[in-house]
């Protein structure tokens, strides 16, 4: 067995010391540091629910999204007649399938550099594909009228491209998506009704 010198007893004494001061040192940072984050948090009345309170602090001229109101009208406008008829809005820049299915089928369009004026006309005719005046080639042409000597009618642009025509040429083409020409090709055939609408 053996037994301890008086010299070995105080370095034990000292090692332990030691030890015990780095260990009550090491728990005074992290103390510290613990206080500091929870300084730093917002308060427990922050991370709850929204009150009533604050979800009312919304503009009060915004309708709640999904209400009636916050959809646009989209119904056929009340001054394009009544029957089998196309419906194209100047100032909607929009058309209407209409008069057919009790839901008409409507589009948005990329008006012509040339419009109509408001109207009715019929469709005078058809050309399954070519090229527009702005050299873009196009399908399902549907012609009703013509303005400043310049044809007018719908059509799709073949790259689906709903962009304005990039010419300086006057042009009559009221672009459409092909899915949407595909629609008015089936649906306005010769004779057809078409109202132009402010």
């Amino acid at each position: 067995m053996h037994v301890r010198t008086k010299g070995e007893a105080q370095v034990a004494r000292s090692s332990t010391g030691f030890v015990a001061g780095l260990t009550a040192a090491a728990l005074a940072v992290v103390g510290f540091l613990a206080y500091q984050a929870s300084a730093s948090a917002p308060p427990a009345a922050d991370l709850a629910a929204p009150s009533s309170a604050s979800a009312s602090a919304k503009p009060s001229n915004v309708p709640p999204a999904g209400s009636p109101a916050s959809k646009p009208d989209l119904s056929v406008p009340a001054n394009s007649g009544t029957g089998v008829r196309v419906v194209y809005s100047l100032s909607a820049k929009r058309v209407w399938l209409a008069g057919v299915a009790k839901t008409p089928r409507t589009f948005a369009v990329v008006p012509s550099a040339v419009s109509p004026k408001p109207g009715t006309y019929i469709v005078t005719s058809r050309t399954g594909h070519t090229t527009g005046s702005d050299g873009v080639a196009i399908e399902h042409v549907v012609v009703f009228t013509t303005a400043k000597n310049v044809v007018v009618g719908f059509s799709a642009a073949v790259n689906d491209s709903m962009s304005s025509p990039k010419t300086e040429k006057k042009t009559g083409g009221i672009r459409m998506q092909r899915a949407d020409g595909d629609a008015m090709w089936a649906f306005a055939t010769h004779n057809s009704k078409v109202v132009v609408v402010p």
